[in-house]
């Protein structure tokens, strides 16, 4: 911690050398998370990239080198739900339906298989939702207003994500490949 600390402080003076400690301490897991949102990694990597150099701009603006990573993670969730947004055409029904698909149920099965291969199928708006929702601890009106969706509409995702992860692993449990289709 106390490298971070040192960098920290000099990155903050613009040093070189600093900001590249921090990019290479940090570019791996921000651009995993980056790439959970985009399903994308080359637009991940672009994402991370544009983060980074957000990051070293506006430095000054993070005051203690305690809370960098989650600061930086929050440039990097908000830059890459922007990317989502502008480069995807997805489309919220605001029709919102009951959340009665049993949690522990779907945690259990969650384990025994590759969450990334879960999201690479995940369709987009879904994605997007239970990201927030599950890995980032929003509650839907926060997510309501980072997407520009009802609240009703955000309940409504997360319950059809929790159901398609769901029918997903059933299919997988079988033998079979899901075959649902949902626009992206």
């Amino acid at each position: 911690m106390k490298h971070l600390e040192e960098n920290f402080k000099l990155a903050k003076k613009q040093d070189r050398r600093a900001q590249k400690a921090l990019y290479d301490l940090f570019s791996a897991k921000m651009l995993a998370v980056s790439n959970s949102y985009t399903n994308n990694i080359h637009d991940a990597e672009d994402i991370l990239l544009n983060a980074f150099l957000k990051c070293f701009n506006k430095i000054n603006d993070c005051k203690d080198w305690k809370s960098f990573p989650f600061w930086l993670r929050k440039i990097v969730v908000n830059d890459s739900i922007s990317f989502v947004r502008k480069n995807k055409n997805i489309l919220y029904s605001d029709i919102e339906i009951a959340d009665d698909y049993p949690e522990e149920e779907l945690d259990e099965s969650l384990n025994k298989i590759n969450i990334e291969e879960i999201f690479s199928q995940m369709p987009t708006g879904y994605r997007l939702i239970f990201n927030l929702y599950v890995f980032e601890d929003k509650k839907h009106q926060e997510i309501a207003e980072i997407l520009n969706i009802s609240e009703g509409t955000s309940k409504s995702q997360l319950s059809k994500a929790k159901k398609w992860i769901a029918d997903y692993l059933k299919a997988k449990e079988n033998g079979q490949k899901h075959t649902e289709t949902v626009k992206n």
